[in-house]
Formats: structure tokens, sequence, C-alpha cells
């Protein structure tokens, strides 16, 4: 099981989401956590991070390193890949 590592900037984006949204993304990182690659997509573009998970209409744009699973950036889809 990976552990979870979230940048000041995710911090930031999680607190900025309704409470329904931060629900979700819990339950969804607890699932994620157990095998991260099964549920990822490689981003073509790496500036922003080198994979994503789809929760609803948001995504989670993280790093692997050794055990750790560090959360980069969590946004609207419509959105997130603009910050770059």
């Amino acid at each position: 099981m990976f552990q979870l590592l979230y940048t000041k900037r995710a911090i930031k984006d999680i607190q900025r989401l309704n409470t329904d949204a931060k629900q979700r993304l819990k339950i969804s990182l607890e699932k994620y956590r157990e095998n991260p690659l099964f549920y990822a997509k490689k981003l073509v573009n790496s500036e922003l991070g080198n994979y994503r998970f789809r929760m609803g209409d948001y995504r989670v744009i993280f790093d692997i390193e050794d055990e750790q699973l560090i959360i980069l950036r969590i946004g609207h889809r419509k959105e997130i890949y603009r910050s770059v």
C-alpha cells in the first residue's frame, strides 16, 4: 500500500472543493492507494505531473516515488490542464 503525500498546492486545491467532492476524493484515494497504476493514466505532457486519476469531473494529478503517492494537484477537468 502506498503512502499518500500532499503538496502545499494540492492542500489548497482540496480546501477549495465542496464537501461532497472532498468525501468522494477521500474514498477514491483510499481505493487507489492499493494499486495506483491500475487506475491511473499516464499524462502525455509531464510538466504538471506524470499520472492522473479520474474522479467524476475532477482530476487528481500525481507522481510516484518508491512507495509514496505524491498528490500534486486536484481540480476540475476543464481547468486543471490550463494551469501549466
